[in-house]
């Protein structure tokens, strides 16, 4: 069992956070289903009450063992998804789920490179770890096409620490806000999250 007050802390840098989910990765689908921990899925729920059309093509970014994509396959079937993660172990186990394309080894913050634009990037459960905002955010538009979408889940003790709301004003020449979600349980029987730690469920579009 992993401590979960550094979940909360946010681990550190990307060496322990790599070396962390590395070594949580054979328990962690099991644990964060313990926790009650339904984020994927409300991110799904969510892009089929925003999106007109389907996804063709979408970019996980820290897909860890692919719990998000799961979600997003049952739903659309046809979609082509592509993902990327800084543990190892955890991609090892998301690419025996069959669901991804491609599979790379990299941190969310750093510039993915494919021969395609996609028409949706996702990243659950991981701006906590977020150093550079607009690094980012700037590496999100040059992966999406023109028009695409970027959801995300943010904690909302962190948005209020960050001033968040000045961050998604700050790149409002690039992205429209779409949506953004009441507050909603994150890990509801962990118990140090429990009802004290929500998050936000944002959805952009690339102008």
């Amino acid at each position: 069992m992993v401590k979960s007050k550094s979940l909360v802390e946010g681990i550190g840098n990307v060496l322990t956070t790599k070396k962390y989910y590395d070594d949580w990765s054979d328990q962690y689908d099991f644990i964060l289903n313990q926790w009650h921990y339904k984020v994927p899925k409300k991110s799904i729920n969510l892009l089929k009450k925003k999106l007109k059309t389907p996804p063709k093509y979408t970019l996980d970014l820290a897909c860890g063992t692919g719990l998000f994509g799961e979600e997003l396959a049952k739903v659309y079937k046809k979609n082509q998804l592509f993902g990327s993660d800084i543990s190892k172990k955890s991609l090892l186990i998301a690419k025996e789920k069959n669901i991804y394309q491609n599979l790379i080894k990299k941190n969310f913050e750093s510039r993915h490179r494919f021969n395609i634009k996609f028409d949706l990037v996702s990243m659950i459960g991981s701006m906590t770890y977020c150093k550079n905002f607009d690094k980012l955010f700037s590496n999100v538009k040059f992966t999406l096409c023109k028009k695409g979408y970027f959801i995300f889940s943010h904690r909302i003790d962190l948005w209020k620490k960050q001033n968040f709301d000045k961050i998604l004003i700050g790149i409002s020449k690039d992205f429209k806000t779409h949506f953004i979600s009441r507050p909603l349980l994150y890990l509801p029987l962990n118990k140090d999250f429990k009802n004290k730690i929500k998050i936000r469920l944002v959805l952009l579009q690339k102008y």
